[in-house]
């Protein structure tokens, strides 16, 4: 009977535990989505500034 308490309990926390990860990921997904429609074109990424044409 003890193994089986024991069991229970590990499972019933790694279900509290996936649970968490997904809210967490969940809430990383929508944070960036709302980033990102607050600016649609997203931030400038290589070389800063203007070069000379060739």
């Amino acid at each position: 009977m003890f193994e089986y308490e024991i069991a229970t309990a590990r499972s019933n926390d790694l279900i509290r535990q996936a649970d968490t990860y997904r809210l967490v990921r969940e809430a990383k997904k929508a944070r960036r989505a709302s980033s990102r429609s607050k600016n649609p074109e997203g931030p400038v990424r290589g070389r800063v500034g203007f070069t000379h044409a060739a």
